[in-house]
């Protein structure tokens, strides 16, 4: 076991058992919810059903991003026990922690000269974040050292796909991650937009696809096209989802028929309160790794 703290952000979206499981740490950030604030704890204070509920009857949410004096006191009881640090940060596309994480590590640099504090954007989000810590567990379980680590996270971080759909598209508006105008159109003809991250971590609306049953077959087909391998990829493949297990279990399905060698591998995880207070119940997205994200 290599001797550094591997951690990520609780909008990784995996479980507290699976990080606990592959020694991830995490660092929370923070939701509101009908201006009450709560520590994103991975759905052990409100429970994932509970929160989507909430949102369904109308709750307003908002999020807060992990700050710099948050990660100062993350830092400093690991650098503290003599192991560097390999963070990996929730895309700077859609969220400012990237740079938080920056200026708590130059503080950690004056503080502790003889340790080393790695900074990384994922440029991903979701369990797909989730997905790229796993490929990072693996190598580190494997023997790479922090630095070694830090840079193969620089050079692979664009080979995680992320797609999305949603079919309430009401916070996707309210976020200002689709237009109203869009958002208008998408209710009245039942369109399902949809989205993927870029070369930038930003989320971009690339297909208008009408009635769910089509944008579900869409999404599955668009992962044959991407993958590494296509048809015979066998890497890991996770779906989230807010609040519409159905949904997410319908897009497995398809996926595992399209890709044999993924049957029963395909896994299924809920996205945590702090993406979902953006993206609203209704959404599910698919994460796998394949070619390079170059726009």
């Amino acid at each position: 076991m290599q001797n550094y703290i591997l951690c990520c952000g609780s909008t990784a979206d995996l479980s507290a058992q699976r990080l606990k499981e592959r020694n991830i740490e995490y660092i929370p950030f923070h939701f509101f919810l009908d201006g009450k604030e709560y520590t994103d704890d991975l759905g052990q204070t409100i429970t994932y059903p509970d929160f989507y509920a909430a949102m369904a009857r109308g709750a307003m949410t908002s999020t807060s991003q992990t700050n710099a004096d948050e990660f100062e006191r993350a830092f400093t009881p690991w650098l503290e026990s003599g192991k560097d640090v390999v963070y990996v940060s929730l895309s700077s596309g859609i969220s400012g922690s990237y740079n938080s994480a920056l200026i708590a590590q130059k503080a950690m640099a004056e503080k502790f000269p003889d340790r080393k504090v790695y900074i990384v954007d994922s440029l991903g989000a979701s369990s797909g974040y989730g997905l790229f810590m796993e490929e990072l567990a693996d190598r580190r379980d494997q023997g790479m050292s922090a630095a070694e680590l830090a840079a193969w996270a620089e050079q692979n971080r664009l080979r995680v796909n992320h797609w999305f759909f949603s079919t309430d598209l009401t916070f996707y508006v309210r976020g200002g991650r689709i237009s109203k105008a869009m958002g208008w159109f998408g209710t009245i003809f039942r369109i399902c937009p949809l989205l993927n991250m870029d070369n930038l971590g930003r989320l971009i609306p690339r297909r208008k696809i009408r009635t769910k049953a089509k944008v579900i077959q869409e999404i599955a087909a668009t992962m044959v096209e991407y993958a590494d391998n296509g048809a015979a990829y066998n890497g890991r493949c996770y779906i989230s989802h807010a609040a519409c297990k159905d949904d997410a279990v319908a897009v497995k399905n398809l996926v595992e028929t399209y890709i044999p060698a993924l049957k029963n591998k395909v896994e299924i995880f809920d996205v945590g309160t702090t993406i979902g207070a953006h993206t609203g119940p209704g959404t599910v997205a698919l994460f796998f790794l394949g070619k390079v994200r170059n726009d």
